[in-house]
């Protein structure tokens, strides 16, 4: 059952993040989450910028919470890492801590709520764009099926020329074996008319 769950779990995933791609990024982060928003008919992006105070890992149901101070006031959001109304995330900064929940900054403010930089260097992306690589894929499989089927048509248009040029060749043959003959022919006339001359 587990098993079943599991890869219930993976295909979801993999269909959810097939069009975007999710950088990999921890708590003390600071990221910047664009996401949708509908108001009527009309949709459009709006951007939330913190620091990630918090990650759960649970599959589909993986969370982070994002937070800022925004006019004074500590403003916390939740967002679901396999959310389709996530457009993208960016991490602008990278931070050095070492607790995996920094809620000890919703008592703090000024100075002592900052978060010393970290160079990490370059990371691997979490999900990469998976849907492209397997078009790529698919394209080059469509390209070769392509290749072959011309190449199985010019074999096919050089056995039909071959057969061709020996049907066109097998008259010619007859044609040269008939003149021959005539050649023949008209030498043993010739050699006969001579021998009538000569006796007469």
């Amino acid at each position: 059952m587990n098993n079943l769950m599991d890869a219930f779990e993976k295909k979801q995933i993999d269909r959810l993040t097939g069009k975007k791609r999710i950088p990999a990024f921890r708590p003390g982060d600071t990221l910047k989450v664009t996401v949708k928003i509908k108001e009527g008919d009309k949709a459009r992006l709006q951007s939330f910028e913190g620091v990630c105070i918090s990650r759960k890992n649970n599959s589909v149901n993986s969370k982070f919470t994002v937070r800022k101070i925004s006019h004074g006031e500590g403003v916390e959001r939740i967002f679901s890492l396999f959310s389709p109304n996530i457009e993208k995330i960016e991490v602008i900064r990278k931070g050095d801590v070492r607790r995996a929940k920094l809620y000890y900054l919703r008592s703090r403010t000024g100075k002592s709520a900052r978060i010393s930089d970290k160079d990490r260097g370059d990371e691997l992306d979490q999900f990469e764009l998976i849907d492209e690589v397997k078009d790529q894929n698919s394209n080059n499989e469509n390209n070769t099926s392509e290749v072959k089927v011309v190449k199985e048509e010019n074999t096919k248009e050089e056995i039909n020329l071959e057969n061709n040029k020996k049907e066109t060749e097998a008259p010619k043959e007859d044609d040269t074996q008939v003149e021959n003959s005539k050649i023949a022919d008209t030498a043993d006339n010739e050699a006969e008319k001579k021998s009538d001359e000569q006796q007469s």
